[in-house]
């Protein structure tokens, strides 16, 4: 294995979570009948620029399909997320009608409508034919394509750069992530600005939040990971800030390496904290494999229990995250009878590898459950206030990262 970054042999390990089918790859009924591709799904650490990564045996093809079923929009608190980004990115670039802003992965529109309520010209790239039909729906224009530096190429052809380029929660499901950020820099504007918010690698190794590897996210990164990811593109990053979303990320800003926007204090300081933490030691990953399978022994320990006392326990979120923890752990509709999922594009499927039914909320009643597990446990609070009405006054929620909790 190589470093899909500066082509080091990779030989440190930070986990190996077995086979796995692709997370977001839910099933039809009459697919259950056919057969299941499983992938194996190993993460290495490159010990010379830190960038943490999966061994590939998918294409993106096969990951990001004409029906892939994650719409952005089906989270009320990422909805307010993106709001809030786009006033403060306007307010900050003093973005107006003669800008022009282009999302990658721009999904069902979830962002952009925001700008395009304000007047502000915008595009979208986005090859999964399911969700770009969603966000032309919202009157969004759409490049129905994965993007690199060929595409980037041809839109700069046709006048297309841009004042800002965004990317939220993609950078890291590219796989080849030199071109992918070649393409930013040939698509940005002489004296434009790039965002791009991930899940921040320190956080993941903090709370051993391994659920959120899968073959999708090719890469886990850091800042230190990122700033050289960026330097060979001719990029550089001159802000950074912390965000909450999808347990712990960060939102990097950055512009041309000559271009005249200043470096702030928060791009050191993070770099330092990362420092300080042990991103840059190979000690610091081992032993992540022993808390994974910790938390996974945890988790079987808890449903064995309430199965011998007949106790109805299903999912609540049929989120890729959640069939990464079900599959490692051989997790069958024996142990979690139902999952239940505001998204109509994964209702009446089954989650894949574990088989388990997935049903639209109203019928969470119908099944009367004693525990509900959260599986997208970063936006738990959101959850328990749309099932809470519907079920018995006492049933348990239960969370399984970092720690099985009853919450």
């Amino acid at each position: 294995m190589q470093c899909r970054h500066c082509q080091s042999n990779i030989s440190l390990e930070l986990c190996n979570l077995g086979f796995a089918p692709v997370s977001n790859g839910y099933l039809s009924n009459e697919a259950l009948s056919a057969k299941e591709n499983y992938y194996p799904l190993r993460v290495g650490v490159c010990n010379s620029c830190w960038l943490v990564q999966t061994e590939d045996f998918s294409s993106p093809e096969e990951l990001f399909s004409a029906d892939y079923a994650y719409f952005s929009s089906a989270s009320s608190s990422f909805l307010t997320h993106a709001k809030s980004y786009v006033h403060m990115i306007e307010q900050r670039l003093n973005l107006n009608s003669s800008s022009l802003v282009c999302e990658i992965a721009s999904n069902d529109g979830y962002l952009l409508k925001n700008f395009k309520e304000k007047n502000i010209p915008c595009y979208g790239v986005e090859p999964t034919q399911s969700t770009a039909e969603a966000s032309e729906k919202l009157g969004i224009k759409n490049i129905k394509e994965f993007f690199g530096n060929e595409l980037a190429k041809e839109l700069a052809k046709k006048d297309m750069q841009c004042d800002l380029i965004l990317g939220n929660n993609v950078f890291a499901h590219v796989p080849d992530i030199n071109d992918f950020t070649a393409g930013i820099a040939t698509l940005l504007k002489p004296g434009g600005v790039v965002t791009l918010e991930f899940p921040h690698l320190l956080r993941l190794l903090e709370s051993c939040q391994f659920d959120t590897i899968y073959h999708e996210h090719y890469s886990y990164l850091s800042l230190h990971a990122v700033e050289k990811i960026f330097s060979r593109a001719g990029l550089r990053i001159f802000d950074v800030e912390e965000i909450d979303t999808h347990g712990g990320s960060i939102r990097v800003f950055g512009c041309h390496d000559k271009g005249a926007i200043k470096e702030l204090q928060s791009v050191r300081n993070l770099l330092d904290y990362e420092k300080d933490f042990g991103i840059c030691k190979e000690s610091t990953y081992q032993g992540f494999q022993t808390k994974v399978d910790y938390i996974k022994n945890s988790l079987l320990e808890f449903l064995l229990e309430q199965k011998g006392k007949n106790k109805i326990v299903v999912g609540y979120g049929a989120a890729a995250k959640g069939n990464t923890l079900l599959n490692y752990s051989g997790i069958k509709p024996d142990l979690i009878s139902h999952v239940f999922d505001g998204a109509e594009s994964k209702q009446n499927k089954f989650l894949p590898g574990s088989h388990i039914p997935i049903l639209e909320p109203s019928k969470i009643s119908e099944i009367d459950p004693d525990y509900i597990i959260i599986f997208p446990w970063n936006i738990a609070n959101e959850i328990q206030k749309i099932a809470k009405p519907m079920v018995r006054g006492d049933v348990k929620f239960v969370v399984a990262i970092p720690e099985l909790k009853i919450i």
